[in-house]
């Protein structure tokens, strides 16, 4: 007959250990210190066995009542209840142990080979500044939307918002990495996913300021080459002008990527130089910056490889275009372009023009020409120019329209250093300033 509440709540203790029967293998294990638990016994593979479900009252009636039907349900599924439990506390354990901090250091170890060391540095500083604070040291089965979202309203407060969005994605990919793991659910993930909807949108016009007039932009390099910085930065600047490359792959750029030009006659013409971007150093999908395929050729103008012929005389021993001021084996400060360009001028251009400026620019006044000289086929090149690759286009597409294209794009590349460069110093001028920074 099974129990009531009352015969559970007043069974004494007595002078031997005894049992309670419930129903269904179930029954109360009273001691003869008065200490009452919850048992269940069944048979598996043959051999009788016992579970225990917990003290009475932590677990009441119900609740063990509860725990028998389930166990029940595993034994008719073929499973050992047992076994079953002991992998449920098994994983409360890894799941405690499981801390955002850890599995977003695991995410980053991971994720690091793809990734050049300025953005890696970047994840780290953005997550130990604004996540680990607050959510690094609790269990990520423990982390709801909401105080992700408390934490990213803080970054907003300081006026960050494209930072907010670019940490609530690292942490995204954080518990994607968990689900995989089979720490959370996919509703945990989808929980922090959906608070995208209240961030605040990017302020319009203040994602990468740019100048967009050819009258501007020539008065702005004016300025650049009268700077009193190291010729080598005016050099990268006036490079990342001419090839409307990101500054990051700019920078990092060897000598061996560069075909096409003969370095011992200055006076040699150079119709068919190239400069060929590994897909290691692109910003590509992870899994894209392991297929050469996917690598980015810029055919050069008359006016790009006047820059590299300047720059070869500084630099030309070392493997690096840029080297940093206290190494030639490290690539100029990702800072270092950018902040000139704050500095110039006593500060005119600061808000108004980055590195990433000449990208907008080549794009707007580019494809203003192509309009306006109705060459409908050009807005394709000019986006393969700036090596945008085409959501869903496979590496054998991407090398193929490379080589199909070569020409034309070579076409716009020279019309658009025609336009930028117009009464610019040449590029060998810029050696006359003499650096102090001797490079170890």
């Amino acid at each position: 007959m099974a129990l009531t509440n009352a015969e559970v709540k007043n069974a004494q203790p007595a002078e031997r250990d005894y049992k309670l029967g419930d129903s269904g293998g179930l029954y109360l294990f009273v001691t003869t210190k008065g200490a009452k638990s919850w048992r269940f016994k069944y048979r598996y593979a043959g051999k009788e066995k016992r579970l225990t479900f917990g003290l009475y009252d932590e677990v009441k009636l119900a609740d063990a009542r509860a725990r028998r039907d389930e166990a029940r349900a595993i034994l008719k599924a073929g499973r050992d209840p047992m076994v079953e439990e002991e992998k449920r506390k098994a994983a409360l354990v890894v799941s405690s142990e499981a801390t955002f901090k850890s599995l977003a250091d695991a995410w980053q170890e991971d994720e690091r080979p793809g990734w050049s060391a300025s953005h890696a540095a970047r994840v780290c500083f953005r997550l130990d500044r604004d996540v680990y604070p607050a959510l690094g040291r609790l269990p990520i089965g423990d982390i709801t939307g909401s105080m992700v979202l408390r934490e990213l309203r803080k970054i907003e407060k300081r006026g960050s918002i494209e930072t907010a969005k670019r940490v609530k994605g690292y942490i995204v990919s954080v518990f994607k990495r968990a689900k995989a793991e089979r720490l959370i659910s996919q509703e945990q993930v989808l929980d922090v996913s959906e608070i995208a909807g209240a961030l605040k949108p990017t302020p319009t016009g203040a994602k990468q300021p740019a100048l967009i007039k050819v009258d501007e932009l020539l008065e702005f390099q004016r300025a650049v080459d009268r700077s009193t910085c190291d010729p080598r930065t005016k050099l990268c600047s006036r490079f990342v002008a001419l090839t409307s490359q990101r500054i990051g792959v700019v920078r990092t750029a060897t000598w061996g990527e560069f075909s096409g030009i003969d370095w011992d006659d200055p006076d040699a013409a150079a119709s068919d130089a190239v400069w060929t971007i590994p897909a290691a150093r692109m910003k590509l999908e992870v899994e894209d910056k392991g297929s050469e395929a996917f690598g980015h050729d810029v055919p050069l103008s008359r006016q790009a490889v006047e820059v590299l012929r300047a720059l070869r005389v500084r630099t030309g021993k070392h493997d690096l275009l840029f080297p940093g001021g206290k190494s030639w084996r490290v690539p100029m400060s990702d800072s270092a372009v950018s902040s000139m360009y704050k500095r110039l001028a006593g500060g005119r251009y600061k808000g108004r023009m980055v590195p990433h400026g000449w990208r907008s620019a080549f794009s707007t006044l580019m494809n203003e020409r192509a309009a306006r000289l109705k060459h409908a086929n050009d807005r394709m090149m000019i986006d393969m120019m700036l090596a945008h690759v085409p959501q869903g286009m496979s590496a054998s597409e991407w090398a193929y329209n490379r080589a199909v294209y070569l020409d034309p794009r070579r076409e716009i590349g020279q019309a658009w250093a025609d336009l930028i460069t117009a009464e610019l110093a040449h590029p060998m001028t810029l050696l006359d300033v003499v650096s102090s920074v001797t490079l170890a």
